[in-house]
């Protein structure tokens, strides 16, 4: 007898010690993307001067700030421009935006740069060095986190296209210079604002981007880009991202495009989009995307009277993706510290008792993971509940045997 509860006492320290629970990795971000923006150029360039003294303007602020809040985006694109007499409709458009915890993605430009509102045209070393200033003098405008463009498809002002200039490695020069130029001038006002994006047609792209200008460049190439299939998409990112041996940011994608797509009922653009962003989400060079736009244009998520169409629920889907929180024990009931989540191309770990998973798609496929337990694989879907994953382990060592022992004593 003495023997035996000799054993039991051992048997119960061991088991205890195993059941202590391991350190865990950090769960990763439930955004499948670092940068998932919605665009208002139509409302945050097109009528700046319009609306420049108008306080009424602020509800429409108020109303589209809010509705990309709700779809889970992490930045707002804002195209105000850079110019000083701009600068009191860029601030009620960034106000709102931290009003509803958003970051903002500046897509602006100087005015001279395209002789927009009737500015004159100006050169390159006026915008770098405007640009600069713009920066420097209104640092109240940034906060860490922040995306600033200096010059968006940068091909259509100043000197011209170099696809029909042929003047690449000048452009080449100026999108480095500037680039150094702007990343000098946030440091200088202590903001952490990428500035690595330089949106540009996906054929300038092409020509442009070689691999030692995205590497000056920070590493990612932005394509504002559209096309017919949601095939031909994927694979221009991935062209884009092998040839150019950078990551991949779509900073404009929309559908419909009307000589590209014809008309889309709202059916079909939520199922484009749909299809899109389900090929795209295993895309491991992709980044980020920014949907082209909110209100205003064909690709529109809303409808002009406010209310959404059936893509917002497509793109909210992806965007704010349901968090089921999975637990992975073993036969016994007991928690696998080791365990890891992979779907949709990403991996996810442990974070304390649980682990949080993304949920986007319908019979959403995941195979999990830990070591010493054989491989399983399940299916999620956004409509289910937290689960319960078992992993059988590969071998019964002892320590296994000892509290499968201590189990069927404390039931017995």
């Amino acid at each position: 007898m003495k023997r035996f509860f000799f054993f039991l006492s051992i048997t119960t320290v061991i088991g205890l010690m195993f059941l202590l629970p391991k350190e865990q990795a950090a769960t990763s971000s439930s955004k499948l993307w670092s940068v998932q923006a919605v665009d208002t150029m139509k409302y945050s360039r097109d009528p700046s001067r319009e609306k420049l003294n108008d306080p009424s303007y602020d509800l429409v602020i108020a109303k589209q700030v809010q509705d990309v809040a709700r779809i889970g985006a992490t930045h707002i694109a804002i195209a105000t421009p850079y110019d000083e007499e701009f600068l009191p409709i860029m601030k009620r458009w960034v106000q709102a935006a931290r009003r509803n915890q958003l970051k903002v993605w500046f897509r602006g430009n100087l005015s001279g740069w395209e002789k927009w509102f009737g500015y004159s045209k100006i050169t390159r070393e006026e915008h770098i060095a405007k640009t600069k200033a713009f920066i420097l003098n209104h640092p109240e405008l940034f906060e860490d986190g922040d995306i600033f463009m200096g010059c968006p498809e940068c091909e259509n002002g100043g000197p011209g296209d170099p696809r029909q200039t042929g003047d690449v490695a000048a452009y080449r020069r100026f999108l480095i210079q500037e680039h150094a130029s702007m990343r000098d001038a946030f440091r200088q006002i202590g903001k952490n604002v990428t500035v690595d994006y330089n949106s540009m047609n996906g054929d300038v792209a092409r020509l442009v981007m070689d691999r030692d200008t995205t590497s000056e460049l920070g590493g990612t190439v932005v394509i504002d880009h559209y096309v017919r299939t949601p095939e031909q998409l994927v694979r221009d990112v991935q062209e884009i991202a092998r040839d150019s041996g950078g990551s991949v940011i779509l900073g404009e994608f929309g559908v419909p495009i009307l000589d590209i797509n014809g008309q889309m009922t709202e059916d079909e653009q939520a199922n484009w989009v749909s299809d899109a962003l389900k090929l795209l989400v295993s895309v491991p060079e992709l980044k980020g995307i920014n949907y082209w736009v909110n209100l205003g244009g064909s690709t529109s998520l809303y409808n002009q009277d406010g209310s959404p169409r059936k893509v917002v629920g497509t793109l909210t889907a992806y965007f704010n993706p349901k968090i089921l929180s999975i637990r992975i024990v073993d036969p016994l009931g007991d928690e696998i510290g080791n365990a890891t989540v992979s779907t949709l191309n990403r991996s996810f770990a442990k974070d304390q008792s649980v682990l949080s998973v993304p949920v986007a798609e319908q019979d959403q496929r995941a195979t999990v993971r830990a070591d010493g337990y054989d491989t399983k694989y399940v299916t999620f879907s956004p409509a289910g509940s937290d689960l319960r994953v078992v992993l059988d382990p590969k071998k019964e060592n002892l320590l296994y045997t000892l509290r499968r022992l201590l189990k069927y004593i404390i039931r017995i």
